[in-house]
């Protein structure tokens, strides 16, 4: 995408060659059996950044757990403890929108990700990692630039550290004797969204754009479109006024808001690649540029060439 001359607005910098995915219903699953792990700081992490990837990843067959680090006490109704309580409820019901399994809450607070103790929280991410055999993440960049929430990037940073550690027999041992085996993460999926965000995939999200917009419809607490539909509906009542398309209920006027104005940026997203709506994000494959594998192979071919007998 060309940078823009307005810097209200964010540009995404294409890496390398970028891969397109069509929208599609899933007939064959094929990542049945392999499991999905999103990893959000707070409430509208997942809505806004990957919500449709997340429902289209689901939709082929992978089982997926929402992993939240903070605990959103910031950003929502009433007293921090309201906050907390709300965005809890929320998240669990944008989880059961888009389709996860599970959501696991780790608590810490929020805006103060980076008083945590760095080896607890990799710990515990890669205790997740283990026990629940992740293949594929998805969350921030880990070095994306240009971020000012201190929790995104620690939650980035936290997530790539572990998901390299978790395939490990030594590092934390303990889980090791308690019985679980070093699990490696497949693949990943970093999100774009600051100015100059790599990416090197397109998701065609139009198929599952019904689901993001519920996902992004939950987050009454903190999502500056969750409620405004209801709000744009009692504005325009009060001027006896009415638009037809936001119908005679508040759920049903803020999915119609969404579905107006909210999904502008993923429109935009689309234009270059001749989509509707997408979501872009900097995929790693399976093993990376240079794998193990790889080496193995050329080993292999090398010997089979030159080898001699004694």
């Amino acid at each position: 995408m060309s940078i823009t001359t307005d810097s209200r607005v964010p540009w995404y910098t294409p890496a390398a060659e970028v891969k397109i995915e069509k929208a599609t219903y899933a007939k064959d699953k094929p990542h049945q059996g392999k499991v999905l792990a999103a990893v959000q700081a707070h409430a509208d992490d997942i809505p806004f950044f990957c919500a449709g990837l997340c429902a289209k990843l689901i939709d082929e067959g992978y089982t997926a757990y929402l992993i939240q680090t903070t605990n959103d006490e910031k950003c929502g109704p009433g007293t921090m403890g309201e906050a907390i309580a709300q965005n809890e409820r929320e998240i669990e019901v944008l989880a059961r929108e888009i389709g996860f399994k599970q959501v696991i809450h780790l608590g810490y607070r929020n805006h103060f990700l980076d008083e945590a103790a760095p080896t607890e929280l990799r710990a515990r991410l890669v205790f997740l990692i283990r026990s629940l055999k992740i293949d594929t993440i998805t969350t921030f960049n880990p070095w994306g630039h240009w971020e000012e929430n201190p929790d995104h990037t620690i939650t980035g940073q936290a997530v790539e550290a572990a998901r390299w550690m978790a395939g490990m027999g030594k590092d934390y041992p303990e889980q090791i004797q308690a019985g679980m085996k070093g699990h490696s993460v497949l693949d990943k999926y970093y999100w774009a969204i600051r100015p100059g965000s790599p990416y090197n995939l397109v998701t065609d999200i139009s198929t599952h754009l019904d689901k993001k917009i519920e996902s992004m419809a939950t987050n009454k607490s903190q999502g500056p479109a969750g409620s405004a539909g209801r709000g744009l509906k009692a504005r325009l009542a009060a001027k006896g006024l009415k638009l037809e398309e936001l119908g005679e209920d508040d759920e049903t006027a803020d999915r119609a808001y969404i579905r107006l104005f909210g999904l502008d940026e993923n429109k935009r997203m689309g234009q270059p690649y001749d989509l509707e709506y997408a979501e872009y994000h900097y995929y790693f494959p399976p093993g990376g540029t240079f794998t193990h594998s790889n080496r193995r192979e050329r080993i292999d071919d090398y010997v089979k060439d030159h080898a001699k007998k004694l």
